[in-house]
């Protein structure tokens, strides 16, 4: 078997659980694993023969895979901004959408140097990171209320950004430590906001594999965390500083309406690549 014919079973393996086209772009992502290739080079080696412990080696991953385990747990590892970060279940999976926004930061913010960015429910430390990497002489904290997630968040920025600083904290009852108030130029989140009733709309490969303590919000209040997240860039943010928080598609309005004239001014919502509300941004009265 070659890796193209290799690749097509694989993905008609996937075929029962995921649609054609996430089926195929699943099966490139292990195939590549397995051969220790990337996108190009698994296609210019489409003619050659895999190994059979590479053929071995796929069943267990198979398995996993056809129990809707994400690929990104099953492989370790997952793309965002050019790093292949280390992801487990105890951190979320990063997304493409999350990508956009720390474009939008990027616009808005690259070429001042020495900024100083919070990073709050970090994760994997992906936002933390990619900041890092893109913003001169920038000084990062990455907070998280899972000591696992900072785990695997710390091994990341040893590899990628190792500057980056890090605290475990529950953010709905303390505050970072070590950050003066008015100081703080940036506050980025993508905390919890999927409504508890929201659950029979996500797929199965979601509600039973990612945290949902990193997901869900209870349907009566949805808007805790951004409550919190606004009282704490009033404390903190230095007037101008940008608060830019991923949000519920569904919850734009309401989210806005937390910051615009409650001490924070130029409030936008702004839509994903799909067209849906994902980030409300704002800047410090």
């Amino acid at each position: 078997m070659n890796v193209r014919e290799f690749t097509a079973s694989v993905t008609a393996a996937l075929q029962p659980i995921y649609p054609e086209r996430e089926a195929q772009a699943i099966a490139a992502l292990v195939v590549e694993h397995l051969l220790h290739a990337d996108s190009l080079q698994r296609l210019m080696r489409a003619q050659e023969q895999v190994p059979p412990e590479t053929l071995a080696a796929l069943l267990p991953l198979q398995t996993r895979l056809l129990a809707h385990e994400p690929v990104q747990y099953v492989l370790g590892t997952a793309h965002f901004e050019g790093m292949e970060l280390e992801v487990t279940p105890a951190t979320l999976i990063p997304r493409p959408e999350t990508e956009e926004l720390v474009n939008l930061i990027k616009q808005e913010q690259q070429g001042r140097p020495g900024l100083q960015v919070l990073d709050v429910g970090t994760g994997s430390g992906c936002l933390a990171l990619a900041l890092a990497r893109m913003l001169p002489d920038v000084q990062v904290l990455a907070v998280d209320i899972s000591a696992e997630a900072l785990a695997v968040a710390r091994r990341n920025a040893v590899r990628y950004a190792p500057g980056v600083a890090f605290q475990q904290l529950d953010i709905l009852h303390e505050m970072p430590t070590g950050l003066a108030p008015g100081t703080l130029d940036i506050l980025v989140s993508n905390p919890p906001y999927v409504r508890e009733s929201e659950r029979p709309l996500m797929r199965d490969n979601v509600l039973a594999w990612e945290p949902a303590t990193a997901l869900f919000v209870p349907d009566e209040d949805p808007l805790l965390f951004y409550r919190r997240l606004r009282d704490i860039g009033l404390a903190l943010l230095r007037p101008g500083g940008g608060l830019y928080l991923e949000i519920n598609e569904a919850l734009g309005t309401e989210t806005a309406a937390l910051l615009q004239g409650n001490g924070y001014k130029s409030v936008r919502i702004m839509p994903d690549m799909f067209g849906k509300a994902r980030v409300v941004c704002g800047r410090r009265s």
